[in-house]
């Protein structure tokens, strides 16, 4: 009995050269989508910072802070007690001590994976964000909102806010990466998702528990997202001349040798 032939898709009734023409497409378009990314978010970085510097920012701050507090009495936020515990708890997560575990953890996956080289480029990612925004504070120089009570205890300067830009370029450097590592579309987005709903729970934390202005968090997560953005652009080069790992048959990377045929 002779067996049937799968059937054929629409990419498979496309002429040779047509179906080969996405996978020299994609990754310029993926380049040149990663640029322009890295363009805005600089771009609505520089604005923020602009209107910040003149003041011009000082009402909007003002309004969203006081939402998040009962009217009349800035020292207590709205909702439940339980939310401020959970906020608490969110906001760890963009701590510098949190962000270290976590590069140095998903580095040391990647080593013992055998991709030495992206393990590097993790650490090297993530260490220059975080100089980055120290260096951004220091140039900055804005201090912390005083309209409302800290509900946890700060002592560096405020803007941009280093959990949202620290949390940005450690979650989406390591989103970007990983997803340049593994093959599967649906895993590609669950890693996504994740990264970019860390680095906005994060920001929105900080925001609720009255440490930064809101200038302070939009700010952070545009010079972060902009930094991820470079990076990933940067990993796509250096996988396309095979100096980073990347999946198996990827579209940048290397495909893998056919199997030998056995002769009869």
């Amino acid at each position: 009995m002779m067996s049937s032939s799968p059937p054929r898709t629409f990419l498979d009734r496309l002429p040779p050269r047509l179906r080969q023409f996405p996978s020299f497409l994609l990754p310029e378009m993926a380049v040149l989508l990663g640029i322009l990314g890295a363009a805005l978010g600089l771009l609505t970085f520089g604005l923020i910072a602009d209107e910040v510097t003149e003041g011009e920012t000082h009402a909007f701050d003002e309004a969203i802070l006081l939402a998040f507090r009962v009217a009349g009495d800035p020292a207590d936020p709205i909702g439940p007690p339980w939310l401020e515990i959970v906020m608490r708890d969110v906001t760890s997560l963009g701590s510098t001590t949190v962000l270290t575990l976590l590069t140095l953890i998903v580095a040391g996956f990647l080593a013992m994976d055998g991709k030495r080289a992206a393990a590097l480029f993790v650490l090297i990612a993530t260490a220059g964000g975080g100089l980055l925004s120290y260096a951004l504070k220091l140039g900055f120089d804005r201090p912390r909102p005083d309209l409302v009570a800290h509900l946890v205890d700060v002592s560096t300067l405020s803007f941009p806010s280093g959990h949202a830009m620290g949390s940005a370029v450690t979650f989406l450097t390591l989103g970007v990466l990983l997803v340049r590592t593994v093959r599967k579309p649906l895993l590609k987005a669950y890693v996504l998702a994740v990264a970019v709903g860390l680095t906005l729970m994060v920001g929105f934390s900080r925001i609720y528990l009255g440490v930064h202005w809101p200038t302070d968090v939009l700010a952070g997560w545009c010079a972060g997202s902009a930094w991820a953005l470079l990076c990933w652009i940067v990993v796509l080069l250096l996988q396309r001349r095979g100096k980073v790992e990347s999946a198996p048959g990827d579209a940048t990377g290397t495909a893998p040798a056919p199997a030998p045929s056995k002769s009869r």
